[in-house]
């Protein structure tokens, strides 16, 4: 009977466990009559989650000016709307200030994602 809780034990020690993705989200800082938040909201909402990069760092939402989320560190303060902040286990590594614009917007957030090493292939 002794023997059983070593064996698991040393189980453990030969065979560790496989380590833990790290949590990856992209969150949109926005507010009401955001011109431009409405418009990344046309171009872009819609298709977001359908795509590799939103498979990878799905879309959190947070409005400019309510209390920050308790489990999100920013780098630095949010000023503008749109920012697009990627988060890796609720620790900002990157963002983007303002929409660029549909073309701008998907390069930039690959550039994002590269320099995080984070895989966007599925």
């Amino acid at each position: 009977m002794l023997f059983r809780p070593l064996v698991i034990c040393l189980g453990l020690l030969i065979f560790p466990a496989a380590p833990v993705a790290a949590e990856t989200e992209l969150v949109m800082v926005e507010e009401k009559g955001c011109i431009w938040c409405a418009r990344w909201n046309e171009e872009i909402s819609d298709i977001y989650p359908k795509t590799e990069e939103g498979a990878a760092a799905p879309l959190r939402r947070i409005d400019i000016n309510a209390e920050r989320p308790g489990d999100l560190v920013f780098l630095r303060a949010l000023t503008f709307t749109p920012t697009f902040v990627l988060v890796v286990d609720g620790h900002e590594v990157s963002r983007i200030e303002g929409y660029p614009g549909e073309d701008f917007f998907w390069g930039l957030l690959g550039k994002m994602l590269s320099q995080a090493n984070i895989d966007v292939s599925g």
